[in-house]
């Protein structure tokens, strides 16, 4: 694994930032026309002629996969099942013109993914037969009609490159006309990409689309001119994509960690073919890498953020393993707007940005200012997560609760969300500026925060002053609201609405009554104990869930602090203390 050096951003950048949502990358409506119209020629025979060409008599090379596997999914498709997320569905039985599956699974069906799950359980004699009649079905309802969501950016680059990773699984059926037609395909994809990449519709998309290309112009011959454009497009894709500090600009984990998935599998096709990956490729995955940990808690895993479920540890190690790339996590990612303290056997996460816009993550959260907690192997706070997972488990209604400002561990007016969400699930007004200061006291860390998305509804700032012990054993806060002032979209300040201070507790949790009615006992799995005490308002003891990796809700407990404010604003202190 390369060596990338260690990103301590609090040593380069100022102790106090300030971010505001930006609307900068959306596209102009001209383009939006022309992306529409494009799409409307893919059902044409001039898009049809466009994808045809030279046959390829074979792949240049066939590059290592790396990335993790599921077995229990790769057992599905020894039964002829694809499984997802809690969700069956007979292979032989879908509908590709209404397949009526949730997106998520239409994903992994289209982009081959599959292809590691099965490989990941099976020997190559019984994995190819499975693998060459799971793709003959897939071309039979896909090949012919250029259509989303099979022929998507997105997963058309996923698709060639699982293809070319798993060719000999997809390439060792006897029969020449079935060979010819995979090759066929990865042609025709190629060709697709060239057209598509540069007009897709996000930032995101063009990343992964022009991947795509660079991978078709070194696993297919003749392939030096689309190498330029392609290097080129992706180049400028990097740029638009992944923030300096490694972050994406949709703020979403499990976009990142996807982005750090698919370069991956681009290096390694640069490995096969003997060729040395451009810097630029290697410098992006050395920026995103550490990023992803800078969001990893005391066991390795991943917290829940902007859609994404709980991961856990070894899934989390296998794709950096995959990466090549090895680095320490960032503790302040001001761009990416996340922060990490690490003290102890303690790691404090924050979310201290605003969201994303709905053009650049559709499952965004109104979470601004929210926090998880872990202590070793537990976790002690967490937030909901798991909007982005839609599935058997987590329907649509379900996946818009795990959005709002009350699914996470942060202030809540009046039950209301701190951004927005729209009917059609956009996330609409709300934060537009969070301000932070964070910076090394005696024996602590110390963060303090603000964001302004309750100015305009209710005439106040939401600050949240955050103190955590170097030994990891006590973290302090307290959540103020001030009014807003003038020079700020506000409206005058509300008073006698009430205020909800929610901590969703991590699983496994015994929640036992302390000495007064402001604390509580938290008893943890392995026999430790801490404590939860507020210096104000009502405290009171609600259900709440935590979701997976897997898109699997399960059943824990929030501690409520409810006040009461008036015109002057509110201020809760409040504690989470080890008790050994």
């Amino acid at each position: 694994m390369a060596d990338t050096p260690e990103k301590n951003a609090e040593a380069d950048a100022p102790s106090r930032s300030l971010m505001v949502r930006s609307d900068a990358g959306s596209q102009t409506l001209s383009e939006r026309i022309s992306l529409a119209f494009y799409k409307l020629t893919w059902r044409t025979p001039l898009h049809s002629s466009r994808l045809t060409g030279k046959l390829p008599l074979r792949l240049l090379a066939t590059p290592d996969d790396g990335l993790p596997a599921d077995t229990a999914r790769g057992k599905a498709l020894m039964l002829r099942r694809f499984h997802y997320q809690g969700m069956e569905q007979g292979i032989a039985d879908i509908n590709y013109n209404d397949p009526r599956l949730p997106p998520a699974m239409v994903d992994y069906i289209h982009r081959f993914d599959w292809l590691r799950d099965l490989a990941a359980v099976t020997h190559h004699g019984e994995g190819a037969s499975i693998a060459a009649k799971t793709a003959e079905s897939w071309l039979t309802g896909n090949v012919k009609k250029i259509r989303e969501p099979a022929w998507s950016v997105e997963n058309c680059a996923w698709r060639f490159l699982n293809l070319a990773a798993f060719a000999p699984y997809i390439l060792s059926s006897n029969d020449p006309v079935y060979r010819s037609s995979i090759i066929n395909h990865l042609a025709r994809t190629a060709r697709h990409l060239d057209r598509s990449a540069p007009r897709a519709s996000s930032r995101f998309q063009r990343l992964c689309g022009w991947t795509g290309v660079v991978a078709a112009s070194l696993l297919l011959p003749e392939g030096k001119a689309r190498r330029m454009v392609g290097e080129s497009g992706l180049a400028d894709a990097l740029v638009e994509t992944i923030f300096d500090d490694g972050g994406v600009i949709s703020r979403s984990p499990q976009q990142l960690m996807e982005a750090i998935g698919i370069l991956s599998k681009l290096r390694r096709s640069y490995d096969a073919v003997g060729e040395v990956p451009p810097e630029f490729l290697v410098d992006a995955l050395g920026r995103a890498v550490p990023a992803l940990l800078g969001l990893t808690h005391s066991d390795g895993g991943l917290g829940a953020w902007q859609g994404s479920g709980h991961i856990d540890a070894a899934h989390i190690t296998a794709l950096l393993d995959a990466s090549g790339v090895r680095a320490r996590p960032h503790r302040q990612a001001l761009d990416w707007g996340y922060q990490r303290v690490a003290a102890g056997k303690s790691v404090l996460l924050l979310d201290a940005g605003p969201p994303p816009l709905a053009k650049q993550f559709s499952a965004g959260c109104a979470s601004t200012l929210a926090l998880e907690l872990s202590h070793q192997d537990q976790r002690i706070v967490v937030n909901c997560g798991g909007s982005g997972l839609v599935g058997a488990s987590i329907p649509a209604t379900l996946a818009r609760g795990l959005r709002t400002t009350a699914a996470h561990s942060t202030l809540c007016i009046d039950d209301t969300n701190s951004t927005a969400i729209l009917p059609g699930g956009q996330l609409g007004k709300g934060v537009t500026e969070v301000e932070l200061e964070r910076r090394d006291i005696e024996k602590a860390t110390r963060i303090e925060c603000s964001h302004d998305g309750y100015a305009r509804n209710f005439g106040f700032l939401h600050s949240r002053l955050l103190i955590m012990r170097s030994d990891g054993l006590e973290l302090r806060g307290e959540d103020i609201l001030l009014p807003a002032g003038r020079g700020i979209k506000s409206g005058r300040p509300k008073e006698g609405v009430t205020s909800y201070l929610r901590f969703h507790i991590g699983p496994n949790i015994e929640i036992a009554a302390g000495e007064n009615e402001r604390a509580f006992i938290l008893r943890l799995a392995n026999g430790t104990s801490w404590l939860f005490a507020a210096g104000g308002g009502r405290v009171e003891i609600d259900d709440s869930l935590w979701v997976d990796g897997d898109g699997k809700p399960h059943p824990t407990q929030q501690i409520i602090v409810a006040a009461e404010t008036d015109k002057g604003g509110l201020s809760v202190g409040w504690q989470f203390r080890f008790l050994g």
